[in-house]
């Protein structure tokens, strides 16, 4: 982080072993892109996260612009100057909104009310045209799709302690987090034209849920449950039996 925690203010984390020194991070990373290969990222604090931006912005000048779908990883704290520079790189945040609902039990006493506003800030990064992508972090959280959608629409913490949600105005809409769950994953992994969208073409992997998620109460969600799984047109779960 780029200051201490609020109730440790001496330690603001640190570089992980393979970021010292960040030079040669640096380095490695850009012969990966040199070689083709697509660069994620691990980064939570907001230095940290600042910092892989940094070192984006330097490898895109040095190999020349392309397609290259720079993505970090969970990009949980955010520096109110970088969302701009996450748009700009044409970054993906590729993110897990289930840790949003979890840390939100404990993360404003440790960051302090203005990080934690910036913390899984997911509408702040739409509203600056940056593309996301929902995972789980299993098994880290749970791997259920479903908790994860429930927790970007309400952002209400695991204890209960918002019910209106843990800054609220991050939340997004049912569409947009299953957007993010869908396209916005498989764009992440460069095969928006193989999955992502129920469309002629693309693989035939899709579930049936047992209610309408985009028509019952979002605070209701979390009780949706899957009947029915289909995978490449075939059923796989539920439903009749697979011929």
């Amino acid at each position: 982080m780029f200051e201490g925690f609020d109730d440790d203010p001496k330690n603001h984390g640190i570089l992980s072993e393979e970021m010292h020194p960040v030079e040669d991070m640096r380095d490695r990373l850009t012969k990966a892109d040199a070689a083709g290969l697509q660069i994620c990222t691990h980064a939570i604090g907001d230095q940290a996260i600042s910092i892989v931006l940094d070192i984006y912005g330097q490898i895109a000048k040095a190999n020349g612009d392309r397609d290259r779908r720079f993505r970090i990883e969970h990009a949980q704290h955010m520096a109110a100057k970088d969302f701009d520079r996450f748009a700009k790189l044409k970054v993906i945040a590729s993110v897990q909104p289930f840790q949003a609902i979890d840390d939100a039990r404990w993360a404003t006493p440790r960051v302090g009310r203005d990080r934690a506003s910036r913390t899984h800030a997911y509408r702040t990064f739409l509203d600056h045209g940056v593309r996301i992508a929902f995972g789980t972090d299993w098994d880290v959280v749970p791997l259920d799709p479903v908790l994860t959608v429930y927790a970007a629409v309400t952002r209400v913490p695991l204890d209960g302690s918002s019910p209106e949600g843990w800054f609220p105005e991050q939340r997004l809409t049912v569409s947009e987090a299953v957007e993010a769950y869908t396209m916005g994953s498989a764009f992440a992994e460069f095969q928006e034209k193989e999955k992502g969208s129920i469309t002629p073409g693309k693989l035939a992997d899709m579930v049936i849920l047992s209610d309408d998620i985009f028509k019952i109460r979002p605070e209701l969600i979390r009780n949706v449950k899957v009947e029915t799984t289909i995978v490449g047109g075939k059923i796989i779960y539920g439903g009749p039996p697979v011929p």
